[in-house]
């Protein structure tokens, strides 16, 4: 038989859960500077002062709902899949795609987190420094290790960071510029497990071949 304290402390993470969960929703929704406490604390059926016990204000909260979304998405599809380490970089590059690609495109229990996700690049808050510095730029930081072995060149070298642009820069089209892109195409929008696996197959191919031919870095 549980404890009191352990009872406690149960429900307490229970309703942290249930309001980072609740208040996921929303921002994606509104935006956090729509969102308002009131909502987050009804989905989540809460107390209107569970916020301020739990994470203090809205802000620190909505920083929170940002870490909670990323790790969820890479705990559900890691930065390299189950590629190891050793793994040729053609390979490493493609699975990095695939994972980014089914990040995005995610319709499970928490599709908010790409929605989230996307409203934060479009409508920065103060929250994305810090995602950013712990969470982005070590994610960046793997691409370019991948890229620079592609090019036989160091991490740092000029064409390491714009290729690795160009990498993202392909797989987030598809999602911020999906309303077009199903217009125009609309039996090609990514809808499930095959057509993503066969985007990632693309952009890896289209990334290696414009790779290859990459004129040296002249001094």
């Amino acid at each position: 038989m549980k404890s009191p304290v352990e009872t406690d402390a149960t429900g307490r993470d229970a309703t942290r859960q249930q309001l980072l969960e609740a208040a996921g929703e929303v921002f994606a929704e509104v935006g956090f500077r729509d969102a308002t406490v009131r909502e987050i604390c009804r989905r989540a059926g809460a107390n209107v002062a569970a916020i301020n016990y739990h994470f203090g204000d809205k802000e620190t909260l909505y920083a929170e709902v940002l870490r909670y979304a990323h790790g969820k998405a890479l705990e559900k599809y890691p930065l390299l899949l189950d590629v190891g380490a050793d793994a040729p970089p053609e390979k490493k590059l493609h699975a990095f795609v695939l994972s980014m690609l089914q990040r995005i495109f995610d319709k499970g229990r928490a599709a908010w987190h790409g929605k989230l996700m996307s409203r934060e690049m479009i409508e920065p808050t103060g929250a994305l420094d810090s995602l950013v510095e712990e969470r982005i730029r070590p994610m960046a930081g793997q691409l370019r290790l991948i890229v620079a072995e592609l090019l036989g060149c160091p991490a740092d070298d000029e064409r390491v960071r714009l290729c690795s642009m160009s990498v993202v820069s392909q797989c987030v089209f598809y999602h911020h510029c999906r309303s077009v892109v199903s217009r125009l195409f609309p039996k090609h929008v990514p809808q499930d497990a095959p057509s993503i696996e066969r985007l990632a197959d693309h952009i890896t191919k289209f990334s290696l071949a414009a790779m290859k031919r990459l004129p040296a870095e002249k001094h």
